[in-house]
């Protein structure tokens, strides 16, 4: 493998330099002093700010954007043997790492890399650890998922040991990293187009575990089902949190403001300590912010920045998000799920917040997962008032017509639910103008662009 010496910068091209990930990885290597340059399919916000960094930005992948003075090539797993880039890099023997490999190499220049994993809740975790490590004055490095108001974007170069950094079990890109710490929020199934089942993800888990170095730390969800999977044998230390008693970070007393906010007692190897406010919505936020307290713990952090950071992080965008209140008095929020899981939670949330009637405008991603996961789609829907579907959000698949967001909503109504099946989004802001009364709430849900349907609502 390709290995990058940071002490000499030199020219790096990315394939696909808009995504969320690999923006990130471009902005440290342009504060770094490596000449970047890289190439997205459509211009964004965020190959804006690249451009306004230094960076060159080609839209479109074309084979004649690959020049002679380009040193390395980074590439992810959407990009294909056949991309005409892809194909003029090896035709040159121009040396390639993917987007794994070379935040692996870059974590390997801090002392506290910490990887946040899990099936579910990385990036409102990774915000709630950088609120924290941000509070305390670390001045972390910061890679995250989302827009993070905190940093400003989804990236922020700190000049101290601190790195902080998600960790996708997608492809088992994460095997590439080098952290000190890790948290493993759950196991569950997803991403079944790569993954032949849950037995193979909790597998990768710990495989992902076994990474760490001795004196290295694992954070792990005690109440989950492969904790004993993916625990054995470990050499590393090994720190639990749930919300069961036995584990070492626990919580109780759990109260819900007006907001859905929750407030607990932290209880800490069965002695109860301080209590702790969030500004993220949801039971499932109590479960990640004690993963975020252990390792604070564990770094030496004085709990009172602990508590301050996790009073402050209102997560990134798409988690929860607040959007605003329509002209007719309809609350709009924004929210990520796309995940059967994730979607039982984020409804959770959402009971716990003032509102007459709730509505759910949901985009299933991808139509692999809408297969595999069809009968949990119905079920996990069926517990809102009203659901409105959208066509399904393709991203790196082709429609293999055997699935569609009609199948999502017979199996909502079959569970005792009340779906409509609506497909485009103007129908669907159409038939909310015409049924979402005051004081409902309505949430955009999914991992593509469902959200613009609020905005259009919003008028924005």
């Amino acid at each position: 493998m390709y290995k990058v010496d940071f002490e000499k910068p030199i020219h790096v091209y990315f394939m696909g330099i808009g995504g969320i990930s690999m923006s990130g990885l471009a902005e440290i290597l342009l504060q770094e002093g490596f000449t970047v340059s890289g190439s997205d399919m459509k211009e964004s916000e965020i190959t804006e700010i690249l451009k306004n960094l230094g960076a060159r930005i080609f839209i479109g992948q074309k084979a004649e954007n690959i020049s002679d003075d380009i040193d390395l090539v980074v590439y992810t797993a959407a990009i294909h043997a056949d991309n005409p880039e892809f194909v003029e890099v090896k035709r040159r023997n121009i040396p390639m790492l993917t987007r794994a490999q070379l935040l692996g190499q870059i974590m390997l220049n801090y002392k506290y890399g910490v990887a946040v994993s899990g099936t579910h809740g990385k990036t409102t975790t990774t915000s709630m650890l950088s609120y924290v490590l941000l509070e305390a004055q670390t001045d972390p490095t910061i890679s995250i998922g989302g827009m993070l108001d905190a940093i400003g974007g989804n990236i922020r170069v700190g000049h101290s040991d601190y790195f902080v950094t998600e960790a996708c079990e997608y492809t088992n890109s994460y095997h590439a990293f080098h952290p000190y710490i890790s948290i493993i929020l759950n196991v569950d199934a997803d991403h079944l187009d790569f993954f032949s089942g849950i037995e193979e993800i909790a597998d990768s888990f710990k495989t992902f575990a076994e990474i760490l170095p001795d004196d290295g730390l694992l954070v792990v969800n005690g109440d989950m089902k492969y904790y004993e999977h993916v625990t054995k044998d470990l050499h590393c230390n090994i720190i639990t949190f749930g919300m069961n008693a036995g584990n070492d970070y626990s919580a109780t007393d759990i109260t819900f403001d007006e907001e859905g906010h929750p407030t607990y007692t932290l209880v800490v190897k069965g002695e109860k300590q301080d209590q702790i406010k969030l500004h993220a919505t949801g039971i499932h936020n109590v479960m990640n912010s004690l993963s975020v307290i252990a390792v604070a713990d564990f770094l030496g952090i004085d709990r009172k920045y602990t508590i301050a950071g996790l009073a402050r992080c209102s997560s990134a965008h798409r988690r929860f998000e607040h959007k605003g209140i329509t002209e007719n008095g309809v609350k709009i929020v924004d929210d990520y799920a796309h995940h059967p899981t994730e979607i039982a939670a984020t409804l959770a949330a959402a009971k716990n917040t003032p509102h007459n009637e709730l509505w759910c405008i949901f985009q299933p991603h991808t139509y692999s997962r809408t297969k595999a996961l069809l009968d949990e789609f119905g079920q996990a829907l069926a517990t809102c008032d009203h659901v409105l579907l959208a066509d399904i959000y393709a991203a790196r698949e082709q429609d293999t017509g055997l699935v569609s967001s009609k199948d999502v909503c017979d199996k909502i109504n079959a569970n005792g639910g009340h779906a409509i099946y609506l497909g485009d989004f103007d129908s669907i802001t159409e038939y909310v103008k015409k049924n979402c009364k005051k004081n409902d709430l309505l949430i955009t849900m999914g991992a593509g662009n469902v959200d613009s349907i609020g905005n259009t609502l919003l008028k924005k």
